[in-house]
Formats: C-alpha cells, structure tokens, sequence
C-alpha cells in the first residue's frame, strides 16, 4: 500500500485578527498547523484570545499554545498596552506621511517570533508564518520584509545545526483588500477574527484597525461579519 507523506508542521503566529487568520488559511494549505498566541496586556486581551481559540477549533489544530509577554505591558509606551494613551480615532495615522503610531508596541514582533522559534525548535517545526503586512504596517518598523530577513539569520546562528525553519510571511506584500479577497476564497472564518484597538464587546469603528479593516472589505466587495458600534470606511 502506497504511503502518502505528511504535510510539514509549521508554527502559526495567531493573534486572532484578520491578516493572522488568513496567514492560518494559507498555512493550513500546505502544512500542519501549530497555533501559537500571545497575550501581552492589550486593551482587547480576553477579546482576542477568544478569536484564537474559534479559529484554532475551526481549523482543528491539536497543537496550541498560548504565551504571556507581561514584560511588553511593563514597559508600556504604547496605546495598546498604556491606558494612559489614548488611542487615535482621527484617521490621520494611516497617512502615508504620519510616521510610527502611538499604537506601535516597541519591538513586539521580535518577542512575538521568539516564542515561535522556542517552539518550532521543540515540535521540530520547519517554518513558522506570521501575518505582517507592509503596506498597512502604519509605520511600524518591525512589519518590513528587511525585518524577517534579518530574524531569518539570526534563527541560523542561534538554533541547534540541524535546525532548519523558514520564516513565512505570505501576506507580507498583499493590500488589505486583497487579504480579505483571499480568505474569503480559502474559507477562512472571519467572522471569527477580531481588530479593533479599543473594546472587547462590538469594534468601534474609528481606531486605525477598525478603519483599515473596513476599508479593505469595502474595497473588495464584501460586507465585514462583525458588529461595530459605527462604521467608518476610510
């Protein structure tokens, strides 16, 4: 009898949103899904962790973990972990010109990224995908392809010799509205993802993350699952 081969394992940074829910669909495609999510003492913590775990039984990963990274709560300095920053509703930090965002936690994808590496290390994982995305990256210094380029060295000098995970960024280059377009075509369950900056009941619909992810459905044609207590495409 002919044996098929197993799909490779791969370790899938999920935080519960939209680009990482898709990067889980387009994951799912080629590899077996180990489905990493890290609780870092955001606004939307509980919110999003709830995300992971409904997208996670969707897919039926067996493999799950979930990290806590309280340290990024400690050293703050960004409106997602600070409560004494206030987080923008004008829409004007998705302008091209607006610089790095108040939203940006400091170095976060570097913590997000060890974990995995950690992880992959141990289930013998061979890549690890994440769902970063250049274009509405927002300024953030650590969504740029020259960002996983350098982590993919350091991955190589820092792991056992025969360690071999690649780091996947299948999303990396796509618009937002092409994001929403793919996983609708994959199945991904969207209406399981959460990206509001702000509330854990309905999305309010004027942060960065609310704007963008309405946007993106409008631009593509398809009405967004979730409830948001405005809408504001722009």
């Amino acid at each position: 009898m002919r044996r098929i081969k197993e799909k490779p394992k791969a370790v899938v940074l999920l935080s519960g949103g939209m680009d990482s829910c898709v990067t889980a669909a387009i994951a799912d495609t080629t590899h077996r899904l180990a489905l990493l999510h890290v609780s870092y003492g955001q606004r939307t913590e509980r919110r999003e962790r709830h995300a992971f775990e409904e997208i996670a039984d969707f897919y039926g990963a067996r493999e799950r973990l979930v990290v806590r990274l309280d340290s990024l709560a400690q050293v703050g300095g960004s409106a997602l972990t600070d409560a004494a920053i206030a987080v923008p509703e004008s829409g004007k930090a998705l302008e091209s010109h607006a610089g790095i965002p108040v939203t940006y936690v400091p170095f976060r994808n570097a913590h997000f990224l060890s974990a995995a590496v950690s992880w992959a290390e141990v289930i013998r994982a061979e890549a690890i995908f994440i769902g970063a995305v250049a274009e509405d990256s927002s300024g953030y210094p650590d969504c740029r392809p020259e960002y996983y380029r350098a982590f993919q060295e350091l991955i190589r000098v820092g792991t056992r010799p025969e360690t071999r995970i690649e780091i996947m960024t299948p999303v990396i280059g796509l618009k937002k509205s092409e994001i929403v377009s793919r996983g609708a075509a994959l199945g991904a369950p969207l209406r399981s993802t959460w990206s509001c900056y702000q509330f854990e009941d309905e999305a309010c619909g004027v942060c960065d993350s609310c704007r963008l992810r309405l946007r993106a459905f409008s631009e593509a044609g398809l009405r967004d699952p979730i409830a948001y207590r405005a809408a504001v495409a722009s």
